[in-house]
């Protein structure tokens, strides 16, 4: 018999995408089979690593849902040592932040081509994977636990709430090839029409409102098989996780699964973000106040974010009023100041887990920021590769990337 599901934050999963890189020259190594074989998945007890759609990437997760998020980050540091230290023979390391600086994927992408290669391969023809978007990006996925009907439509509200703001403290995204975008989180904008082929399966990334489980299903699930069904005879990805917003619900194992965040430089990092989401996602659910605003206000807001990430300007009163922030604009930096020491200060486990590492994000900006303050708006090769070279050493060892210091 198996286990009942986990009521709302009860439980959490974490999943950590990276690249493989050379050590030396810090390109992209198509060689994840070389550690995960075929198969593409390796238990390692509470932990496993998994493939991604690209050679050259490597998924990290806790196997089943963890009740804190706080013992995460240490544990998952260390399978990142494990994999370093099996990638050290070949000369190869793991790379964090949410995209490749200068990766080509028209001619660097090697799709996984072992289990489930069918799967990668009709992604490829209907979307084109040898692109931004598909290939080179790597983000922090929060899956967040719901038992029944109610728990699920509460928490989808909450997340699509939040996902706005998301950028604001998650961007790691400033350059694509070789260059500044303009943007602080470019993973999100390539995301954004990454699958616009075949609009039904991404929607506008935030999510419309959701009456519930059988709502969802007829107006999300249901329009989009029916959309991808002629591109996609043999019904390979008629599959929940087609749905590509920025919150999905994986009803197979009850969770709701939030991708909006970029990939950060260490564990301790992407969790400490976790923890202040879900903090604040905590307190939306659990208040009476109402939480349903029009997605085009919600998408206007996440716009806003990406560009300008902590520096973004945000006056939709009726937005800040749902967050329970007084203020009728606000940066988006001010506005996570207010949430963090509202909702997450009060945690016991602040002081020793998160406290730092958002103490630096808050101050300095998120990681874009800092790798923009460390390069430059026009940086040289070699300079790229000394402050991504820098972010591979704060992955090894375990710290904060500190803005100028690249």
């Amino acid at each position: 018999m198996s286990a009942p599901p986990l009521s709302a934050f009860a439980g959490y999963g974490i999943e950590l995408e990276y690249m493989i890189v050379d050590r030396e020259t810090l390109s992209v190594r198509p060689i994840a089979d070389r550690l995960l074989g075929k198969g593409g998945e390796t238990p390692r007890g509470h932990y496993a690593w998994s493939n991604e759609v690209a050679l050259h990437q490597i998924e990290l997760k806790n196997a089943q849902p963890d009740a804190a998020l706080a013992p995460l980050a240490a544990d998952l540091h260390a399978e990142v040592a494990a994999v370093n230290a099996a990638l050290a023979p070949l000369n190869a390391c793991l790379m964090p932040s949410a995209m490749h600086p200068w990766m080509d994927p028209a001619t660097e992408t090697r799709l996984w081509p072992h289990r489930h290669a069918e799967i990668y391969r009709t992604y490829d023809r209907i979307f084109d994977c040898r692109r931004h978007g598909w290939a080179n990006l790597q983000s922090m996925h929060l899956n967040l636990a719901f038992a029944n009907d109610a728990e699920f439509t509460r928490l989808h509200a909450a997340i699509r709430l939040l996902l706005p703001i998301l950028p604001a403290l998650a961007a790691s995204s400033p350059f694509q090839d070789g260059k500044f975008t303009g943007l602080l989180d470019t993973r999100m904008q390539n995301y954004r029409t990454h699958q616009i082929k075949v609009p039904r399966t991404i929607g506008g990334v935030i999510p419309d409102a959701a009456a519930g489980i059988a709502d969802y299903r007829v107006k999300v699930l249901e329009r989009m098989y029916r959309a991808i069904a002629p591109f996609d005879p043999q019904n390979l990805l008629r599959h929940e996780w087609l749905n590509a917003r920025g919150v999905i619900p994986r009803f197979e194992r009850n969770a709701l699964e939030i991708r909006v965040f970029d990939m950060q430089e260490c564990p301790r990092a992407d969790l400490a973000i976790a923890a202040a989401a879900s903090a604040v996602l905590r307190a939306l659910y659990e208040s009476a106040g109402e939480l349903t605003l029009g997605t085009g206000r919600l998408a206007a807001i996440f716009l806003k974010c990406i560009r300008d990430g902590e520096e973004a300007r945000i006056d939709d009163a009726a937005y800040l009023a749902r967050l329970g922030c007084p203020a009728a604009r606000v940066s988006a930096a001010e506005l996570w100041r207010f949430l963090i020491e509202a909702h997450l200060q009060p945690d016991p486990a602040y002081p020793t887990h998160w406290q730092q590492p958002l103490r630096i994000m808050l101050e300095q900006g998120p990681l874009a920021r800092r790798i923009l303050k460390a390069a430059g708006r026009e940086p040289a090769p070699a300079r790229l590769w000394g402050v991504y070279g820098e972010l591979c050493g704060c992955l090894r060892e375990g710290r904060m990337f500190e803005g100028g210091h690249g």
